[in-house]
């Protein structure tokens, strides 16, 4: 295979990043497109030169000449499309979160085992360099134990009401710690088997955004380490970042801290201070650099080289799993024991 040829389900902030970032890579093709709104179609084809765009994801997925589909729809609605290419024979990227449901996670991997087909979820923070750095002092002990952590994702109020036009359709805990649930897990190589959670629904639900305003979940995992998870996204759009995320870890000899508010840059001017974000996707040299295309082209090498790739069907399913614990916690006000991974996928991809 010398170009891995590519259809992207959902156009909206990141389907136009996923189009834009393979559309440029010398080893991908983008061959179609699809979204239900026919004026973003016509205007993604025409700005990146896409052959193909549909108004129906299945009829796209009739296509003979596409290896792999990137699901990028909002949180709720990834199943059906991740289902339906996998079924059609296609490899697939879903943005994060995997699903908002272990059954239909249980599900997708039980037809990528059928299918063959790889599986990849987007948690792109794990090619953030600090991140793997993280991952390598914890494996290697330098800070001893992990005994507990903390992991904090705030947005601004701008991207509840202004940024994604759905938030009233997921939760800040979906939309923002899935990313740091699949790096805690990762880092401390232990799954979540526990998780109790408060939260609070006022301002966002004054404007008419039914959703938590902030959320806080501890997680048990099975190596006795204990992690809150906070996530919320009202902070003022005065905040000079549009995200402040921070995590730490607390071992028996040592500690790490990471923190991403300011990513090594300050500016003021007349009008504003912010702290630009660069880490995850930056404009070098006309190309978007940087974690998230890198997270990108490493699925796009697991197509081309039948590897396996670097982020599973499984860690997106555990992650689901953790938070479908969580908002039953928020529900019912009692800790929630998060549903074990099925003994028939110790293999699976």
């Amino acid at each position: 295979m010398d170009r891995v040829r590519f259809g992207i389900i959902g156009l909206g902030i990141m389907g136009n990043l996923y189009t834009r970032i393979y559309s440029a890579h010398p080893l991908a093709e983008v061959t179609a497109v699809c979204s239900r709104n026919p004026q973003q179609v016509e205007h993604i084809r025409s700005l990146y030169k896409v052959p193909n765009g549909y108004a129906d994801y299945r009829e796209m997925l009739e296509r003979k000449d596409l290896d792999a589909v990137v699901v990028a729809t909002p949180d709720r609605h990834h199943f059906a499309p991740a289902r339906d290419a996998l079924e059609s024979g296609k490899h697939i990227l879903v943005e994060k979160p995997f699903t908002t449901s272990t059954a239909e996670a249980d599900e997708l991997i039980r037809i990528a085992r059928r299918t063959g087909k790889r599986v990849q979820v987007a948690f792109n923070h794990r090619w953030l360099s600090p991140y793997q750095q993280a991952r390598q002092s914890i494996q290697a002990g330098e800070v001893g134990t992990p005994l507990a952590g903390y992991a904090r994702k705030n947005d601004t109020i701008f991207v509840a009401t202004d940024y994604i036009s759905w938030a009233g359709e997921t939760t800040s805990a979906w939309f923002l710690s899935s990313h740091d649930i699949d790096l805690m897990r990762w880092w401390l190589s232990s799954e979540p088997v526990e998780a109790r959670a408060w939260g609070c629904k006022s301002v966002l639900a004054a404007r008419g955004i039914p959703t938590y305003d902030v959320i806080q979940a501890q997680i048990k995992f099975a190596s006795g380490t204990f992690v809150t998870f906070e996530s919320a996204w009202v902070y003022p759009n005065t905040f000079p970042s549009i995200v402040d995320s921070f995590m730490e870890v607390i071992g028996s000899a040592g500690h790490l801290h990471m923190d991403r508010k300011c990513e090594s840059i300050e500016i003021s001017t007349d009008k504003k201070f912010s702290y630009p974000k660069g880490f995850l996707t930056a404009e070098i040299f006309g190309r978007l650099r940087g974690a998230f295309p890198s997270c990108l082209e490493d699925f796009l090498f697991a197509v081309r080289d039948g590897t396996r790739p670097h982020v599973t069907a499984i860690d997106g399913r555990q992650v689901t799993a953790a938070l479908e614990a969580v908002h039953r916690s928020l529900e019912t006000g009692n800790s929630e024991r998060v549903a074990e991974l099925p003994a028939e996928f110790a293999a699976a991809p």
